[in-house]
């Protein structure tokens, strides 16, 4: 997830938070009479100048570690920026590594856009999951007789 757009100025790069400028570009479809404004994802920029427009940090969290870790085995890992239904200007809710937080707010009336992960971001991901080890997702038990009949 990540921090509100408006404290980004003074974030640094750390080992779990990254500033990072979205490239966002807006398209005008017309279907028929009406014309919309679609935003597209060109990519980031991962040492954003401070007059950057759309900077928001992406931060890492130790609960979501196995989903980054399915983000990065898979054969494009993407980074997901949520944006708040706005039609003139964009407004950017939160930028994610993980898919299970993009799918919740794709959920909700927000627009999830996705673009590649650059690999200085995989790079960065793969030595936090190896600071804090792999996130293991524990079977829980069953309820002791669950799934006998009661033999009466």
């Amino acid at each position: 997830m990540s921090n509100s757009i408006d404290t980004q100025s003074n974030i640094e790069k750390s080992d779990a938070l990254w500033p990072i400028g979205c490239n966002l570009v807006a398209h005008e479809i017309t279907t028929g009479i009406w014309v919309t404004t679609q935003w597209q994802l060109t990519g980031f920029e991962l040492k954003p100048e401070s007059h950057h427009s759309h900077v928001v940090t992406l931060q890492l969290f130790r609960d979501e570690r196995t989903d980054y870790r399915f983000n990065l085995s898979s054969q494009n890992p993407k980074l997901f920026v949520v944006l708040e239904n706005v039609e003139e200007t964009p407004k950017i809710t939160t930028i994610s590594a993980s898919q299970s937080v993009a799918g919740q707010y794709m959920d909700g009336d927000y627009l999830v856009l996705s673009c590649e992960m650059p690999l200085p971001i995989q790079a960065w991901m793969e030595a936090f999951i190896g600071r804090h080890g792999e996130l293991l997702e524990e079977r829980r038990k069953k309820r002791k007789g669950a799934g006998r009949a009661s033999g009466n």
